[in-house]
């Protein structure tokens, strides 16, 4: 599918949110300067023990260096639906319902926006932008997908408070469905 200037994933219009700019980005950058440490020692030593380790702490950045990319936008909405980074536009008219759901995790809370699809996501995307780079393949996605009908977003990650994106997701819902 070919996307139009209004449902490019580059330049997307209507409200957007992306990742915190603080202190999420600080693990990220250590966890890249530790791998790079293990590996210098393990290539000095000669010792594999600390190549595994540099290897796994370096996975662990590859994949969150999505993180370090505040100033893009992650997820969003405008009026043809809402949109996820690596995802794509799910239209407002395949979405069935819009849910905060608040996760305690170890004694730590967190939220989610859980979107319930009428149909099938292949059916409910206007632009799918599921398809990415190689080098992009391995890396964190803004989403989860729960069966063929649901879609979860992690909110806590974001610059903007759970309750403020969810409710601009509702209202913007129910102003596009009229």
């Amino acid at each position: 599918m070919k996307s139009t200037p209004a449902l490019d994933q580059k330049h997307p219009h209507g409200y957007t949110v992306a990742y915190e700019r603080e202190e999420i980005q600080f693990p990220v950058y250590v966890v890249g300067f530790v791998s790079a440490c293990f590996a210098v020692a393990g290539i000095s030593l000669d010792n594999i023990f600390l190549i595994a380790l540099a290897l796994i702490a370096f996975g662990f950045a590859y994949y969150n260096f999505p993180l370090l990319e505040t100033g893009r936008p992650r997820i969003g909405a405008s009026q043809y639906g809402i949109f996820a980074d690596g995802l794509g536009i799910i239209s407002w008219r395949a979405v069935k319902r819009l849910d905060l759901i608040p996760i305690e995790i170890r004694g730590t809370a967190s939220n989610e926006l859980r979107i319930m699809l009428q149909e099938p996501l292949d059916r409910a995307l206007l632009a799918d932008w599921r398809k990415r780079p190689f080098y992009r393949f391995l890396m964190r996605l803004p989403w989860t997908k729960l069966g063929d009908d649901v879609i979860r977003i992690p909110l806590d990650v974001f610059d903007r408070p759970a309750e403020q994106i969810h409710q601009n997701f509702e209202r913007m819902m129910a102003f596009y469905r009229r």
